[in-house]
């Protein structure tokens, strides 16, 4: 498994949000944003193969695109079309779960395990 991991739920709809494409990014020391991969989440939400290897200390970006999903389910309009989620990694603690909950018009994440 993937040491940053994801699990995005449609709270609205009360199921997983499955076909969602979320891209993950790291920051450069010079400020600038590398795209590390991109995934779409599985039947149940969720994307486990970001990375593999080992995880590098620094700041990382989760970009969930919001709108396109959002639209390809009962064509919900985004208020947010995308979401990005910025977080710090200590290499040493060896994993990150990072869940969305989502909705049209608003969202909530928070550190997972």
């Amino acid at each position: 498994m993937s040491p940053i991991t994801s699990h995005v739920l449609d709270t609205a709809l009360g199921r997983p949000a499955k076909n969602l494409t979320v891209r993950l990014s790291r920051k450069g020391e010079r400020g600038e944003w590398t795209a590390l991969s991109e995934r779409v989440t599985n039947d149940d939400g969720r994307i486990t193969d970001f990375l593999e290897g080992a995880l590098v200390s620094g700041t990382y970006r989760l970009t969930f695109e919001t709108a396109l999903y959002l639209e390809s389910t009962t064509a919900r309009r985004a208020f947010f079309p995308s979401v990005d989620v910025v977080f710090e990694v200590d290499a040493e603690v060896g994993h990150y779960h990072v869940p969305l909950l989502l909705s049209p018009f608003g969202y909530s994440t928070y550190r997972g395990s």
